[in-house]
């Protein structure tokens, strides 16, 4: 914890020595983190796999504006427009719980349709001609980038760190439990609807999170763009290459996901065809993910968000204990 400590505090002074121009790319590659953790949580650790989660994306972005042109300042913008996409996910879970597997998903896409159709048809926020964050316009653009870089470092480490205790937690192992065999967990007096919801909520917070960040980046949006598919594609491209159900999977898979970008984003068509053959080839060598295979050859866990148990050895137990497991030994024979 005290390295991660000090890690968080050189990040946070990174923008005094850095140009603007990187500190851009930083608060990219931060919303990319708590975007791949976030359906991670979801389809690693609570087996809903979603194709929806644009929704909360666009909803927390356009919330934002919708905020800011009430008198609420940019950044705490962000930060209450997440809240609310957080409690607006809570309505829509009773919707598409009813629903498991691959009907789940397409339900999760059909949400976000609907949110992008009502955004569109909402002329206050731009229609589908999209709307700029004026509020920002306020601070010169290397403050404003710093302010943005600095929003987004403090929104992923609160996120990294709420689902990291969430996952220690006894929620944590019903989640997994819930993955593993949803009947069976129910049957064991796993309330299984009310956990779910729980991690649902969460990642529906984190996206619009991101969200906000994205549109504070960049000062404008459009519905087409920001509820795109291409958010949850990008999602489960960083969850697999990274490893699906570990911790730290889908940070290496933003990493990776963020150094191709920074070479290819502008091949057009040939990037997006060559992320899908890395996808396939990544998930051909490593079935668990780059990061998962290490840390299962390796037993590395930097995080490590489960409990194992270990059989101590004969040397390991107290001498009464040893005295009566060898005096039942002589009894037997």
């Amino acid at each position: 914890m005290f390295i991660l400590a000090i890690l968080v505090v050189g990040l946070a002074l990174m923008p005094f020595a850095a140009t603007p121009d990187f500190t851009s790319k930083a608060t990219t590659l931060f919303g990319l983190i708590i975007l791949a953790t976030m359906w991670n949580a979801l389809a690693g650790y609570a087996g809903m796999v979603s194709v929806g989660q644009q929704a909360f994306i666009g909803f927390g972005a356009y919330m934002t504006i919708i905020l800011t042109d009430h008198g609420v300042g940019g950044y705490p913008a962000i930060a209450l427009a997440a809240l609310i996409a957080g409690a607006i996910s809570l309505p829509v879970s009773f919707l598409v719980f009813r629903l498991r597997g691959g009907q789940f998903a397409i339900a999760m896409w059909v949400v976000a349709e609907v949110f992008r159709l009502v955004t569109i048809n909402t002329n206050s926020v731009g229609g589908g001609t999209g709307h700029s964050l004026t509020a920002l316009n306020f601070y010169e653009p290397a403050t404003r980038q710093a302010l943005t870089y600095w929003m987004a470092l403090a929104l992923m480490v609160v996120l990294l760190g709420a689902v990291f205790i969430l996952l220690r937690s006894r929620l944590g192992a019903s989640l997994r439990a819930i993955r593993d065999d949803e009947e069976g967990a129910a049957s064991l007096g796993v309330r299984v609807q009310n956990t779910k919801r729980v991690v649902f909520v969460l990642a529906a917070l984190g996206c619009a999170a991101a969200g906000g960040l994205i549109l504070a980046n960049t000062l404008f949006v459009t519905p087409n763009s920001i509820y795109g598919v291409e958010f949850s594609a990008l999602m489960i491209f960083m969850v697999l290459i990274g490893g699906l159900g570990t911790f730290e999977g889908p940070i290496v898979g933003a990493v990776i996901l963020f150094g191709i970008q920074e070479q290819f984003a502008d091949q057009g068509v040939w990037y997006l065809a060559g992320l899908g053959v890395f996808a396939i080839l990544v998930v051909l060598v490593f079935p668990r993910g780059i990061w998962g295979t290490i840390a299962d050859r390796f037993n590395l866990r930097l995080m490590p968000v489960g409990y194992r148990l270990r059989v101590p050895s004969a040397k390991a137990l107290p001498a009464a204990a040893a005295d009566a497991s060898s005096a039942s030994d002589k009894s037997s024979a």
